[in-house]
């Protein structure tokens, strides 16, 4: 791990300020630990001169008064880093999960097959949480570190050349102990980082397929394998506490006998009477501070070390752009226009080629997608969407300062619905239209009260109910936005024939409004409804059949 990564910082402007700020008040608070030292120091040589003289010098009360100012300002600078430090640590954990789940919607569902969805939401989750460590820690300390040596070095130099030399050549060991440490402890913190990852996935795995454990009496056979996974995840975190504990012992060592060459020096020269006993005190006190900051540099370094790793993932998706850029049919403007135009649209897919495809669709057109299931339907839909790579060229209705996603209204044939109100999962919104999502909710065929609470994935819906909430959220953002065109994929597999009718009017009302709307949907009153039919045949070719005066 590098000592700072420059990818975390220059992926948030937060971390660049938080380190800026933590220098500044580190400054302040290395100016407050020298006045601390000389009101320490003179305080002493006061004292010394008071039993001399056998009365109080006058000076006595302005230095403690000093030093009692020192420390109330090397506290105030202390908490106000830590302030700064627990607040940008949050922040930037915020914009690197907005920008890593920014950047998955981008690539689109394709992207995101490939990879494990359990592992994907623990490195966003407990992964990154780990950086409170790197951000609240290991980075103000860095900061603080560069700022405060070399002005504790001047200071004590000032003071005493010598004592100043002595530290400068011992100071070097504090950081071969930690590159050292470092190399034995990179792999082992890997492995945790991994071990954590593995944890995460097989619990989430196990929570989505509970259902179907259970049906298959399957489901105490996980409370083995989750245990094992934990029992690993344990052994590994103390063997990582115990190489933390012996490095940090191995630091302290090193700065202790660093500061023991300094006293043995000043103590020989008070002896012989080169060298004064104010400066004596002065450099004593600065001694330990000026080997503090590296020494704890080296102690956050593991405690930080656990989040970069598990940020190493979330940092390779955000670096790697090019399958953004081709995933992005938008990174360049699209044009304006009046029609839907597929030209020559073919999708590659692993074990199928579907296409070539033409077809232009004005708007009131439905256009119903037919084929048997695992033929390419869904494939088709996304590569419309502009989420999934395709050969050939795609325009989407409307205007040419909206992106294709503006343009668009897309309805899954998974509901996907989260925890709140039928309302909000409806509007995807916190304050959505009552009358709007009501009007929505009749024209799907769903008589529920919008005020229904939903659970997590649906619960406390049926799936037919949740599929017509699906519906609604299409009907509900096409009419609001106005979209050109509505993509919906297999919207009523899961309905009775009276609840299906209601959607296909549903489905014609929006494409009399001057929508081009897409179906992908295998069910006759659906196929019946549409102006073009488009049959995606089992080997991936497709035909076209119209209806009278609508081309394709």
């Amino acid at each position: 791990m590098k000592p700072l990564d420059p990818r975390l910082l220059r992926l948030s402007r937060t971390a660049r300020g938080s380190v800026v700020a933590s220098a500044a008040t580190g400054l302040v608070r290395t100016l407050a630990t020298i006045g601390i030292a000389w009101g320490i120091a003179t305080a002493v040589t006061l004292g010394v001169d008071a039993v001399r003289d056998g009365r109080l010098p006058a000076a006595m009360s302005p230095t403690l008064a000093l030093l009692a100012a020192a420390f109330v300002v090397r506290a105030v600078a202390a908490w106000a880093t830590d302030d700064l430090a627990a607040r940008a640590g949050a922040t930037v954990k915020s914009e690197l999960r907005a920008t890593v789940l920014a950047r998955a919607a981008e690539r689109g569902p394709s992207w995101l097959a490939a990879r494990s969805s359990a592992g994907f939401a623990t490195t966003l989750g407990p992964g990154l949480d780990a950086l409170d460590a790197y951000f609240g820690r290991y980075v103000p300390q860095l900061a603080l570190t560069a700022v405060a040596t070399p002005v504790l070095l001047v200071a004590i130099g000032s003071a005493d050349l010598t004592s100043a030399l002595v530290i400068v050549l011992a100071m070097p060991v504090i950081p071969v102990f930690m590159v050292l440490i470092g190399l034995a402890t990179q792999a082992l913190q890997r492995k945790q980082a991994d071990a954590l990852a593995r944890l995460g996935g097989a619990f989430t795995e196990a929570v989505e397929g509970l259902a179907t454990l259970k049906v298959f009496g399957r489901a105490r056979r996980q409370v083995g394998r989750i245990g094992s996974v934990t029992d690993e995840y344990r052994r590994g975190t103390i063997g990582v506490l115990r190489l933390s504990f012996v490095s940090g012992f191995a630091l302290e060592l090193a700065a202790s006998l660093s500061v023991a060459l300094v006293a043995v020096s000043i103590g020989v020269r008070l002896v012989d009477g080169s060298m004064g006993l104010g400066a004596a005190m002065f450099v004593l006190v600065l001694a330990p501070e000026a080997f503090a900051p590296i020494r704890q540099v080296g102690a956050d370094f593991h405690a930080a070390q656990d989040g970069v790793e598990a940020s190493g993932a979330v940092l390779d998706v955000l670096d790697d752009r090019t399958a953004v850029a081709a995933a992005r049919p938008d990174a360049v403007p699209a044009p304006a226009a009046a029609e839907l135009v597929l030209d020559g649209l073919t999708v590659r897919r692993p074990d199928l080629v579907i296409g070539p495809l033409d077809l232009r669709a004005a708007p009131g057109t439905v256009v119903a997608l037919a084929g048997p299931s695992g033929s390419g339907k869904s494939s088709l839909i996304a590569a419309i969407r502009g989420v999934l790579e395709h050969d050939g060229t795609v325009v989407v209705p409307g205007p040419a300062d909206a992106s294709r996603a503006e343009r668009t209204t897309w309805a899954d044939q998974r509901p996907r619905l989260v925890r709140g109100t039928v309302a909000e999962n409806v509007a995807m919104h916190a304050g959505p239209d009552d009358a709007d999502v009501r009007r929505a909710l009749r024209e799907a065929g769903l008589g529920v009260e919008p005020g229904l609470p939903v659970g997590s994935d649906g619960a406390g819906l049926s799936g037919g109910q949740a599929q017509r909430v699906a519906v609604a959220r299409a009907l509900y953002r096409a009419r609001r936005v106005r979209t050109p065109l509505v993509l919906l994929d297999e919207p009523t597999s899961a309905l009775d024939a009276e609840a299906e009718r209601t959607v296909v009017r549903a489905v014609r009302a929006l494409a009399d409004d001057g929508s081009v709307v897409v179906v992908a949907s295998h069910r006759p009153a659906v196929l019946a409804a549409a102006d073009v039919r488009v049959d995606v045949l089992p080997g991936g070719a497709v035909t076209v059949t119209t209806r009278q005066g609508v081309r394709a």
